[in-house]
């Protein structure tokens, strides 16, 4: 799967996605883009799937009109030990068929899949 990191997501995480093809904001000199048309460019580019610990995503994106799937990881930190423990769950949820809404993974490995943001 192609995966685009938000640049939040420490770019080492990558290597804990093996099997993936993982490209950041800033390698793909998009770092400056606002979320809306950093998403449309992701799909525009053929990204699969856009990576993010950036929380408030749910609330500042139209869930019904994503362009493609969002992976928000539930984190207290971007840094890297504190992103090691979602892999497995991430890793698990990149293996099934993803639609263009936004996934939750949780710390304790739930995977929320939001169409319409929680109250």
């Amino acid at each position: 799967m192609r995966i685009l990191f938000d640049h939040n997501v420490d770019r080492r995480f990558r290597k804990s996605l093996v099997g993936h093809d993982v490209r950041t904001t800033r390698e793909m000199k998009w770092e400056k883009l606002d979320n809306g048309r950093l998403l449309q460019s992701a799909a525009g580019h053929r990204f699969e799937d856009f990576l993010s610990i950036d929380k408030k995503l749910e609330h500042e994106q139209n869930l019904k009109l994503l362009p493609l799937p969002i992976v928000v990881l539930d984190s207290k930190s971007n840094a890297l030990p504190a992103l090691l423990p979602f892999a497995p769950s991430v890793l698990a949820l990149l293996q099934s068929p993803l639609d263009p809404i936004l996934y939750v993974v949780q710390s304790d490995g739930v995977v929320l899949h939001l169409s319409t943001p929680r109250p």
